[in-house]
């Protein structure tokens, strides 16, 4: 089995237990996934959540992002971990796209990546999700479980991305990132992946490792 095959095999197994993956951050504004994005970097979405449903009601606008005493929104976010570094980002971000953009979210990767605290993966998820663009996204879940299944061999995410686009079918890309999130988070756990009960054991490398 080629490694296009072994991923089409994985997309079609793991549809039929997560029909319809998608993002599992909540927002209403293209902004507020950006922040939500950032603020999800090491730390879980579940968290994340959390946190943004009373800070997105404190800050209603980007203008109140950009706005915003620094020492009250680390306050805010410390949950999330990191929080002085995020806070930092979150209000220069929002400055820039105030200023910069009118308000609206860059329209490529090159630009988005210029933003503080945003990287190739936050890029990725704004494309895939306010831009409808089939993105991979490289978080930690697609960077273990693609290591495991045998389709990459690195640590780097850019790499990685980059790996992924040769052997997935591009319309594919945020249906496969979203899956591995997904199936990461319900079975192919870091510490202890549930591997009796995984439906694409047969074909994982690290499966066949522990036999």
């Amino acid at each position: 089995m080629t490694k296009k095959e072994k991923v089409s095999y994985v997309i079609k197994e793991l549809l039929k237990i997560y029909p319809q993956p998608k993002c599992t951050l909540n927002y209403n504004k293209p902004y507020e996934l950006l922040i939500a994005t950032i603020l999800a970097a090491q730390s879980t979405d579940e968290r994340v959540n959390k946190i943004t449903a009373e800070l997105f009601k404190k800050y209603p606008t980007l203008e109140s992002f950009a706005e915003a005493n620094i020492s009250e929104l680390e306050n805010d976010i410390k949950p999330v971990g990191f929080y002085k570094n995020k806070a930092k980002s979150i209000k220069e971000t929002a400055r820039i796209l105030v200023e910069k953009y009118n308000g609206t979210l860059p329209t490529t990767i090159e630009e988005l990546v210029k933003l503080k605290g945003v990287g190739r993966k936050t890029a990725n998820v704004i494309m895939a999700n306010i831009y409808g663009i089939p993105s991979i996204i490289v978080d930690t879940h697609c960077k273990r479980l693609s290591n495991r299944l045998g389709l990459v061999n690195s640590k780097d995410a850019t790499k990685i991305e980059f790996e992924l686009k040769k052997i997935v079918e591009p319309q594919l890309y945020t249906i496969f990132s979203n899956l591995m999130v997904y199936h990461g988070r319900a079975v192919c756990k870091a510490i202890k992946p549930r591997c009796e009960v995984c439906t694409i054991k047969d074909v994982c490398e690290y499966f066949k490792a522990r036999k």
